[in-house]
């Protein structure tokens, strides 16, 4: 007859303990297996925290990027449709026509600045939080 499984087996001894008390033992070994079973679950939460963490701050921060790029460039188009560009600079010609000077006004531009920040401050407060998804397949 052939064998079909012919390695040999591998033979763990048992350890044998001294017992006082089989009630007592029956606790303490109930009670290390309790500890064992609950170091083994929280390495694992561990080793899959330190594993997701990376990829969790990095979606967190490309949304907050993508946030903040869509609500600035919202609110800058919102405040410049209330100006022109003759309100904002003022250009000189001379007798023939030809452009010798562009000046900017500063206090037209620099209400624009004020307001496209503060803008820009009120939409992130107004959104408040957002979710960020992460896909475990």
């Amino acid at each position: 007859m052939y064998k079909i499984y012919s390695r040999p087996r591998i033979r763990i001894p048992k350890f044998l303990f001294h017992k006082k008390n089989n009630k007592e033992f029956e606790k303490k070994r109930k009670f290390i297996k309790l500890i064992l079973i609950f170091i083994i679950a929280f390495t694992t939460v561990k080793i899959i925290l330190d594993a997701v963490l990376p990829i969790f701050d990095t979606l967190c921060e490309n949304k907050a990027k993508s946030i903040a790029t869509i609500i600035s460039n919202e609110q800058a188009t919102k405040v410049m449709k209330e100006h022109t560009y003759e309100e904002l600079f003022t250009v000189e010609k001379d007798n023939q026509g030809n452009i010798t000077m562009i000046k900017s006004n500063v206090i037209p531009i620099n209400s624009i600045i004020s307001d496209v920040a503060n803008y820009i401050q009120e939409e992130i407060n107004r959104q408040g939080k957002d979710n960020v998804k992460i896909a475990l397949r």
